[in-house]
Parts: structure tokens; C-alpha cells; sequence
């Protein structure tokens, strides 16, 4: 009985070994430290989480061990990520882009405000811009581009009433997503401020701010609705799309076997479903904050919703065109203004003056 108990054990140890896929019969052992985005929101818990701690170890047959962190748990900014990161603090980081403009400004065309206007379109504009972004994180921060995946889009949260359009957002002080998005704002007649994610519900409350741009699922999930009463739901901050990469030097020391398991399991397993939410979590996202419908997420609240007008989106497209991206060309540079034009530019139909 022992010997046969023993064979069955054995052979059942060959089956588990036969279903892993080959490459990751054929992987060295390596333990990745990994530091994610903010702790509290979807995209970390949902698929950051669940990726890092499940697929990868388990994918690999256990060659991969993670450590995994976030950049809030740390007491970190967003925007030291990339730097640490580039010094090989960690191996793999991850933030968004627009935390990073102050390192890299040429950074900021990988999400432009307003030029999409739903997934399938941030997509296509990300996957445009995807060869610009690795070469930027190489050059910039010595790392190497695993993945670009969103937030849901970037809209407008008010605690004060905005129901006549945009227009109401003249004068009123309003927290941006990003450098990009409060030049958009300024050029709207409001006055962006910069101010981080954590501190938004107590400013509005307190009357220090009168609207907020983020993320419709990050505004539901840190409980916005409980300091602001109206919501506009036009991507003013477009998509805040976050940046996974890996120090370079880290994915240079990593086997060629390792490296091409990291790249097909990142993309399929946390950018394909992470996109996959983005196309459908608005509708709910908005039933959420307004008890409009059924919401998934938790329990709804009751704020009022304002639709943008067709004058609204002309208004805002206009600023976009006429002052927020020639002046992002000069800050950047020509030269990726130029690049811009080619890659992103030719799949929004936008075109950036380059001197």
C-alpha cells in the first residue's frame, strides 16, 4: 500500500509538472521586489494583487517569487517611483505617467485630455504612443517597459453646482489629474490646483477646492461622493494610464527564457483584463456615484449628474488645440513632438504645431 500510495504521488507530481507551460518548466528561480500603485484603489486591488501574488508564481511553477508593495504603503509620491526605481530601489515599479512630467515632460503626450473619449479609443492611442514610452522610460529612467494599463477615465467631481456645463467651471479652483490637464483647466477660466489624491475629500469639504479631476472608479471607491454633489462625466483628465517597468539593469541580469515569459504573461493576464474593465466600468461607475442604476461596486449614492454638451466638448477641444498642446510641444521638444504627430497624433486625428 505504501509503495503504491507513493507511485500515485510521484506520478501526480510528473502530471502537475507536464500541464506548466514549457517555458516555465525552464525558468531559473528569482524573487522580483515590486511596488504597485495606490493601495486603496481598483486597478492595484483587482489586478495588480492578484497578478504579482497568483498568476506570476504559479505560471512560472514557482520559479518567481514576488514581494509586492505600493508606492502609498511606502510613504512615497507617485512621482519618486521612477527615480528609485532607475537607482534599482526595486525591480519593477509602477505609477502614472503624468506623476513623472516633472522628470519627463515629453511623458505627458502618452495621455493626452479629451482625445479619447472611450476605451477602445484610449487604447489605440496608448498602443500608438507605446514605442515612444519605451524609449522615454529607457532614457529617462534606466527601465525597461512592461506594461501600460488605465484608470478609468478622468472626470470632474464638484462641490458646487456645475449644472449649467463646463462654462460653471469658471473661476472655480479645481484639483488637476496631471500638468496637462490643469493647463486645460486655466485655459477653461478655472484655476487648477495641484493637490494629492488623499487630501481631495477633506479640500472640498473645508471649501479650499470646488471641483476634483480623477478617475470615475477611484472617485467611487475613496468615497468622493460624501464631499462633492455633482459630477460631470467628460474625460477632462483623460485616462491617467499607469506605467509598469522594470529597472533596466534588472531586466538585463533576467535569462532571455525569463524576460519573454514576463512580456506575454503582463500582457495577457494584467493589461488584457485591466483594459477589458476599463470598457465597461464608466456605465457602472456612474450608477454608483449617482443611484441612477444598478451598481456592482457597492452601495450607490446621490449625486447629480450633468451630460456634457456638444458646446462643452467644442470648448474644451478647442483650449486642448490652441493652448495646452502646442505649449506641451515646447516643453517636450520638437523632436518628440514630431514623433507625437506620427504615432498618437495620426491615430486621434490631432496634430501638434512643431517649430
Amino acid at each position: 500500500m505504501t509503495r503504491h500510495i507513493a507511485c500515485l504521488l510521484a506520478a501526480t507530481a510528473l502530471a502537475g509538472t507536464a500541464a506548466l507551460p514549457a517555458a516555465a518548466q525552464d525558468l531559473e528561480p528569482v524573487t522580483l521586489t515590486v511596488v504597485g500603485t495606490w493601495s486603496g484603489l481598483p486597478l492595484h486591488r483587482l489586478y495588480e494583487v492578484p497578478f504579482w501574488t497568483e498568476t506570476v508564481p504559479e505560471a512560472s511553477g514557482g520559479a518567481i517569487t514576488v514581494e509586492l508593495t505600493t508606492f502609498d504603503q511606502m510613504g512615497v509620491g507617485g512621482g519618486d517611483v521612477f527615480r528609485l526605481l532607475s537607482d534599482g530601489v526595486f525591480d519593477i515599479g509602477a505609477t502614472v505617467a503624468d506623476y513623472t512630467v516633472a522628470d519627463a515632460p515629453e511623458l505627458e503626450g502618452l495621455d493626452v485630455p479629451l482625445v479619447a473619449t472611450d476605451a477602445d479609443g484610449a487604447r489605440a492611442m496608448v498602443d500608438a504612443a507605446r514605442p515612444m514610452v519605451a524609449d522615454i522610460m529607457a532614457d529617462r529612467f534606466n527601465s525597461h517597459l512592461l506594461a501600460i494599463a488605465p484608470y478609468p477615465p478622468q472626470i470632474v467631481f464638484c462641490n458646487a453646482d456645475i449644472s449649467g456645463g463646463l462654462g460653471d467651471l469658471q473661476d472655480l479652483r479645481v484639483r488637476a489629474s496631471g500638468r496637462m490637464t490643469a493647463q486645460l483647466l486655466e485655459a477653461l477660466g478655472a484655476e487648477g490646483i495641484t493637490l494629492a489624491f488623499s487630501e481631495v475629500p477633506a479640500a472640498l469639504e473645508r471649501g479650499v477646492i470646488d471641483c476634483a479631476i480623477t478617475g470615475s472608479g477611484s472617485g467611487y471607491s475613496a468615497g468622493w461622493y460624501e464631499s462633492a454633489t455633482h459630477v460631470m462625466p467628460l474625460p477632462l483628465g483623460g485616462w491617467d494610464a499607469v506605467v509598469t517597468a522594470m529597472n533596466m539593469d534588472a531586466w538585463n541580469a533576467l535569462p532571455e527564457a525569463t524576460q519573454t515569459f514576463l512580456t506575454d504573461l503582463i500582457a495577457s493576464d494584467f493589461e488584457a483584463p485591466a483594459w477589458d474593465e476599463a470598457t465597461s466600468s464608466l456605465e457602472n461607475d456612474l450608477n454608483c456615484l449617482t443611484g441612477s442604476g444598478e451598481c456592482t461596486s457597492g452601495e450607490p449614492a446621490s449625486m447629480i449628474l450633468v451630460e456634457a454638451s456638444d458646446a462643452d466638448r467644442e470648448l474644451a477641444r478647442a483650449a486642448l488645440e490652441d493652448t495646452v498642446l502646442p505649449d506641451w510641444a515646447e516643453r517636450a521638444g520638437a523632436d518628440w513632438a514630431a514623433r507625437w504627430n506620427d504615432s498618437v497624433g495620426a491615430v486621434v486625428g490631432v496634430t501638434v504645431p512643431v517649430e
